[in-house]
């Protein structure tokens, strides 16, 4: 009889296991993410200098408020110059933007305090990189 008892409960515990498990790994990824939103809100805020080569070549400057995903603010390009207004947006660590005066797209990765990527216009293309200086 005790035999068939234990029977009983060991294919009980084996589904109260997984649940424990599952719980467990949730709960820890409910944690992290809650902790990431704060920590990269605003990482992109601020004046960043770089330079680009290809179809064009120069340097430029960003001005960019970040909230969220989203980023709002201004390139100045040396060629062709001008100040042009750019609205982008940014998911873990992959960023594009767009400068609509400019007829440029920018594609690329950020970590830390730099950040590179491809750039794309009617006239052809190229890469940029870029560090934060404010």
């Amino acid at each position: 009889m005790h035999v068939d008892s234990l029977r009983h409960r060991v294919p009980l515990v084996i589904p109260v296991l997984w649940v424990a498990v599952l719980l467990a790994v949730c709960g820890s990824g409910v944690a992290i993410a809650a902790a990431s939103p704060s920590t990269t809100q605003s990482k992109l805020t601020g004046t960043w200098s770089g330079q680009y080569s290809g179809a064009y070549s120069g340097t430029f400057t960003l001005h960019w408020r970040q909230k969220g995903s989203k980023l709002i603010g201004s390139i100045t390009l040396s060629n062709p110059g001008g100040k042009y207004g750019v609205t982008g947006s940014v998911h873990h660590g992959v960023i594009s933007f767009g400068a609509v005066g400019a007829g440029a797209t920018y594609t690329g990765t950020v970590s830390g305090s730099s950040m590179s990527g491809k750039y794309k216009t009617g006239n052809g293309g190229g890469s940029w990189s870029a560090h934060k200086t404010s």
